[in-house]
């Protein structure tokens, strides 16, 4: 048991990071409140604790004020995947700026320490390459993406006017791409994307010609990171993300080599303002957190797809 109490309010606690903090706050002995409102959340990922006595849970839209008595409040509530941000870009905006706000008010009066999970999205389409923190980004203010880019961008400018004005204790993560299980299999990511694919039988998609980057980072090292950033000293914000680069159709050869080797890879037009590049400068989350990841992307991919194939009607051939 901690030496002191700590009383965690999460929103977004039922959703895929939200739920694998929860598990790690409740198994280090704290008390949790998760708060959702299960439009990318599920109930399922935090089935294990519903009647535990130090958890509590709250169906809630962090769009509408709410009055608690918290001594931390991790804010990750936001869709976070193109398909469920861009399903209604108007109510992504007002998810980030509304319910961080919300969450600041809540922070200010009682007296909390706030975590918001900001996103490497902030960076754009980076002309900076790998993105350190001090790198100030390259966004599409008008586009298709730029409900969730912008409005996690003015979340954070929120926290550091809350911390200036009122001293507000806040700490900033930008989060690069995550995975591991309990992903949605319809949230449209890429590990996801090529996972499903792969276990239905059906070709790969490649968007472009599959040589753009991203850096996978294992669900279980991203909330080591939160929750190291959480404890120490540090207002951000600070890149938690896996430094290590792979192409997207690495990543879909991977895949497919640990589901199916026979598969077949197609390609697709790119979507508009997607990046080209997207790799992490962690220098910063080591020094000041003395973090970085442990968890390879071929470790990452063995319990992900083990997570799938349990969980999705694979039709038999």
């Amino acid at each position: 048991m901690p030496e002191t109490l700590q009383r965690n309010l999460i929103t977004g606690g039922a959703g895929f990071v939200g739920s694998h903090l929860v598990d790690r706050l409740m198994e280090a002995g704290e008390e949790v409140i998760c708060l959702d409102n299960y439009f990318t959340g599920r109930k399922a990922n935090i089935a294990q604790w519903i009647g535990h006595p130090r958890f509590e849970l709250l169906r809630h839209d962090v769009t509408e004020p709410i009055r608690l008595e918290v001594d931390r409040i991790w804010h990750l509530a936001c869709p976070a995947s193109p398909v469920h941000y861009q399903h209604n870009p108007i109510k992504t905006a007002k998810t980030s700026f509304l319910g961080t706000y919300n969450m600041l008010g809540l922070a200010r009066r009682v007296g909390a320490r706030l975590l918001l999970a900001s996103t490497s999205e902030v960076y754009g389409d980076p002309e900076v390459h790998p993105q350190p923190e001090s790198y100030r980004g390259c966004v599409n203010t008008i586009g298709p993406r730029s409900c969730y880019d912008e409005g996690k961008r003015v979340a954070e400018t929120l926290c550091f006017d809350y911390h200036r004005m009122h001293g507000t204790e806040i700490r900033v993560a930008r989060i690069f791409n995550t995975y591991g299980p309990r992903m949605l299999p319809d949230d449209g990511r890429v590990v996801s994307n090529f996972i499903v694919q792969a276990l239905r039988g059906e070709p790969l998609t490649l968007y472009g010609d599959g040589s753009q980057t991203r850096s996978f980072c294992f669900v279980d090292d991203l909330v080591e990171g939160l929750i190291r950033l959480m404890n120490g000293s540090s207002t951000g914000p600070i890149n938690l993300g896996n430094p290590g680069e792979f192409t997207i159709r690495q990543l879909a050869e991977q895949v497919r080599d640990g589901i199916n080797p026979a598969l077949e890879l197609i390609c697709l037009p790119l979507p508009q303002d997607d990046p080209l590049q997207r790799q992490p400068a962690i220098d910063l989350a080591r020094r000041e957190l003395g973090w970085e990841p442990s968890v390879s992307l071929e470790q990452g991919l063995e319990p992900t797809i083990a997570f799938f194939r349990a969980s999705l009607p694979i039709p038999t051939p």
